[in-house]
């Protein structure tokens, strides 16, 4: 058995794998999945010495504890938290050596919702499609983690590890997503165009991987049918029977039949993974959208 893994002791609430994802599967009916907060992502890989693109692990909310069998540089970014190794508190936001068999504890998000973890060589899980990211909708990839899940780690990184402080952006007091109106838009009225332009609506704590959920003034209908299902991209801005306005993220699907009534800047997404139950959204058209 190598000593290059790790094993889970703490998985949290929804720890997963993930990477860079795995784009241009949309027409097997497989999305992207990948790091919500991809700049995150890169940047504690970065940190750690990695490439990019390595997988990391994402937790949610209330972080992870793991035991890695061999001594390994790990660095810790996203949402703020506490990072301890053996109950001593460590730097968050930047590399630190943790020994085999230390225990390193990921705390609760003191502001934003994912934290990400990067270990000196990547978490090294089957690749599915080029991709070792968790499909938590097709169910591609390795399963959510679990209470004593391993997992194998990579090579040591040729490149050194980062000690210092890095700058990260704050997680949003409130979400401004920016959007162009989207191929269903003419399927509301000019008021919920104006609406949905002009009005406050708040993260719904319902929302997941697959999508930001939004609480709100409902978004009036101009045509009562229903659609066909039609193709699905990152960002989408889909309006259920409900009215409020539901925003794509990485695990979406590839199709869906409730109009698009928008499409949000796919750089507005990372600050969507991190924003928290209640915080405030705001939806800004930009390059000639409506109103």
């Amino acid at each position: 058995m190598t000593d290059r893994a790790l094993a889970v002791v703490r998985a949290g609430a929804l720890t997963t794998v993930q990477d860079l994802g795995r784009p241009g599967h949309a027409h097997l009916g497989v999305p992207r999945s990948g790091a919500l907060d991809p700049y995150a992502s890169r940047l504690v890989n970065r940190l750690a010495g990695n490439a990019v693109d390595a997988a990391v692990l994402e937790t949610t909310l209330d972080g992870c504890a793991v035991r890695p069998r061999c001594a390994v540089t790990v660095a810790v970014g996203g949402a703020p938290c506490p990072v301890t190794v053996d109950g001593r508190p460590v730097a968050w936001g930047s590399a630190v050596r943790v020994a085999a068999g230390a225990l390193l504890e990921v705390g609760r998000a003191v502001r934003g919702v994912r934290s990400y973890v990067a270990f000196g060589g990547g978490v090294a899980v089957e690749p599915v499609l080029g991709s070792r990211s968790t499909d938590l909708l097709s169910g591609l990839g390795p399963a959510p983690l679990g209470d004593g899940t391993v997992l194998p780690l990579g090579p040591p990184p040729p490149g050194p590890a980062r000690f210092g402080t890095t700058p990260w952006p704050a997680p949003p007091d409130e979400l401004v997503l920016r959007v162009r109106l989207g191929p269903r838009h003419d399927w509301f009225t000019e008021a919920a165009l104006r609406t949905f332009a002009t009005r406050p609506y708040r993260v719904s704590p319902a929302g997941n991987r697959i999508g930001l959920r939004t609480s709100g003034p409902p978004l009036e209908r101009a045509v009562a049918g229903e659609l066909p299902s039609e193709g699905m991209v990152l960002g989408a801005v889909q309006v259920p029977p409900d009215g409020c306005p539901v925003v794509f993220l990485a695990d979406h699907p590839t199709t869906g039949g409730y109009p698009v009534v928008a499409v949000v800047r796919e750089r507005d997404l990372a600050a969507a993974a991190q924003a928290v139950p209640g915080t405030p959204v705001r939806f800004v058209p930009v390059g000639g959208g409506r109103p």
